[in-house]
């Protein structure tokens, strides 16, 4: 799939760096040619004699290099590549980046290149979420770098939360569906995904049964085949896809503020499982148990109906909608009542009862309801099920190039 791609890879200056080394030998075996940038401090973790070796190429290090630079060889090395990266990104580096500065190689190459931008974080958990690298990283994101990670867990300074560089694999996985020419490149699609918490006072909630594995899989279908997704999701055990923009709620107000904010998209796909209802004035403090035994008494109110908000819209509806209904009893005929009411272009219904294990399993079983009927599909792993989606979609859009 990546055969025949130049990467130009900038290892920044953290722990991390070592995890290149893997990064350029996997991506060579895929026929990957690596031009690699050795920062000054990416030098005091990784040695450039390591990096060449691996890469098979000349490694750049220095901006003034009176050699390379008389034919002005930053810029062409910073155009010659299918795509930059940077693996690790430093909060040093972010901070260049999102200020424009160039005073070195790295920096430098990352302000003259008219090629897309793919960032691997990687720092202290407390760098990470100081307020002026929440702002670089904003502001990368708006400037159109993609960003793959941080990962959460331990640290080699023995802290831990998020702040670990992205996985290897994560990482090529992005390069691929950043670069891809695939049928859905330029298309921007929204998933949501996951259960929706409305809380009840701070330590209970309201929430459906949802792992979130159906919406994940969906979103890594679509990056796959070249899309652009913003991956919208509640509370969910199922890993988030890499290479996606990554917003995450807890409540159906939030989760709809997030779809509005998420802006003009070619389609959306609704795939979490939104609470239909919240508390009023949900407590502040943990509710007690009563001394009397008398039961605590909470008013409901109905959430917004996101689906319904989206698939109505009088300007910037999506031009495909799709939702899902997780269905008990008259799946067929409650599904395609639920279209109609919500007026949505497609649902994706299902048999929901415990004994199909579908909710949060690994396997799913689609009625594919549009306006032609209902189409039953064969019981699939809810990979299999992501791409037979997509594949309706490539095809919806005119594209048959699966």
């Amino acid at each position: 799939m990546l055969s025949g791609r130049k990467v130009l890879l900038i290892i920044g200056g953290g722990i991390a760096a070592y995890k290149s080394l893997d990064l350029i030998r996997r991506l060579s075996e895929q026929g990957v040619t690596v031009t690699p940038v050795l920062t000054e401090g990416g030098a005091n973790f990784v040695t450039a004699l390591s990096v060449s070796a691996l890469a098979g190429q000349k490694l750049y290090q220095n901006l003034f290099d009176l050699d390379v630079e008389s034919d002005i060889g930053h810029i062409q090395l910073s155009r010659a590549a299918d795509i930059i990266v940077v693996a690790p990104a430093t909060a040093d580096l972010m901070a260049k980046m999102a200020n424009g500065l160039a005073n070195d190689l790295a920096s430098t190459l990352l302000l003259a290149t008219d090629k897309p931008v793919l960032i691997a974080p990687s720092m202290n958990v407390r760098m990470w979420h100081h307020p002026a690298t929440r702002r670089n990283i904003a502001t990368l994101k708006s400037d159109g770098i993609h960003v793959v990670g941080p990962d959460k867990g331990s640290m080699a300074c023995g802290e831990t939360g998020p702040g670990r560089m992205a996985e290897v694999p994560d990482i090529i996985t992005s390069i691929q569906s950043v670069i891809q020419d695939g049928p859905l490149r330029g298309r921007h699609i929204i998933v949501t995904s996951g259960p929706t918490h409305e809380p009840i006072d701070p330590v209970r909630y309201i929430a459906n049964r949802s792992s979130g594995k159906q919406g994940a899989a969906i979103a890594n279908a679509l990056l796959a085949r070249g899309a652009r997704v913003t991956f919208i999701t509640g509370p969910a055990i199922a890993e988030n896809p890499q290479g996606a923009e990554i917003v995450e709620i807890e409540t159906a107000a939030e989760m709809l503020a997030a779809v509005d904010h998420a802006g003009p998209s070619d389609a959306a796909i609704f795939a979490a499982a939104v609470a239909d209802w919240h508390v009023v004035g949900a407590g502040k403090s943990k509710i007690k148990k009563s001394a009397s035994g008398g039961l605590p008494q909470f008013e409901l109110a109905e959430n917004p109906d996101i689906l319904r908000a989206v698939s109505q819209r009088k300007s910037n509806r999506p031009e495909l909608v799709v939702g899902f209904a997780a269905e008990t009893d008259n799946v067929v005929e409650n599904a395609t009542g639920k279209r109609l009411r919500k007026g949505c272009d497609w649902i994706l219904a299902n048999d929901v009862s415990p004994e199909t294990g579908i909710m949060g399993g690994d396997r799913n079983q689609i009625i594919f309801i549009s306006d032609t009927g209902a189409e039953k599909w064969p019981e699939m792993s809810k990979n299999e099920t992501a791409n037979m989606l997509v594949n309706k979609i490539i095809e919806a859009f005119g594209d048959t190039d699966t």
